[in-house]
């Protein structure tokens, strides 16, 4: 299993880069499909965030769901030892997951294969990113930087979108439903109750001339 740690405003110390080899060498005990862990480590330079001002974000990425976790604390080493709590708190929930998986239900398939007459689309100015990479740009003169990330589209079930979303971490999760081929949200709400949006326009509809 690949490990790769990555700095974002801060460099990496290699006495740290050996310390989380260690720390995630567990992780194939409980996800022995696991491939790489992409970790990224944060500084945030703010002074009024400094009890937050380390963040350390782990995503496992292999065959099967992406599974992430994230946190933040004054220190790095305490980040990590956080952030590796809630991942394998999250692997051994996958774990029994596939355990108890008996039944499925086989997802109707859906095309997503993009229309062949579709409009001419303006070239952007920035080149679009691969997927699983994170581009940042700036918003025009201000200093608001949006970050993008571009992700393959499996079709799926909400259950299944449930799922995911749990296992990344995140108050909601992006998926196209397997059986209305509806781009899809599914998002948290108070306590043990989810939302769920979704867009009137199947992925294999004509798109909608702008105006």
């Amino acid at each position: 299993m690949e490990i790769v740690v990555v700095g974002r405003h801060t460099e990496v110390p290699e006495r740290f880069r050996r310390h989380v080899e260690d720390k995630l060498a567990k992780i194939t005990q409980l996800a022995p499909r696991a491939m790489r862990v992409d970790v990224e480590v944060t500084h945030e330079k703010n002074p009024r965030q400094a009890e937050v001002a380390e963040r350390v974000e782990l995503t496992v990425l292999g065959k099967g769901p992406v599974i992430r976790a994230e946190a933040c604390a004054d220190d790095p080493y305490a980040a990590l030892d956080a952030a590796t709590t809630k991942l394998m708190e999250r692997l051994r929930r996958a774990r029994d997951r596939r355990k108890d998986h008996h039944k499925s239900v086989p997802a109707v398939p859906v095309d997503v294969r993009p229309i062949e007459e579709e409009p001419p689309v303006e070239e952007p100015e920035q080149p679009a990113p691969a997927p699983g990479e994170v581009v940042e740009t700036t918003w025009g003169d201000s200093p608001v930087v949006i970050r993008e990330k571009l992700h393959q589209a499996e079709p799926m079930t909400l259950d299944d979108a449930l799922y995911e979303m749990e296992m990344v971490g995140h108050d909601f999760y992006l998926f196209i439903d397997a059986e209305t081929a509806l781009p899809s949200v599914a998002y948290r709400r108070r306590g043990w109750s989810y939302g769920v949006i979704r867009l009137d326009a199947p992925v294999n509809a004509p798109a909608v001339q702008a105006v």
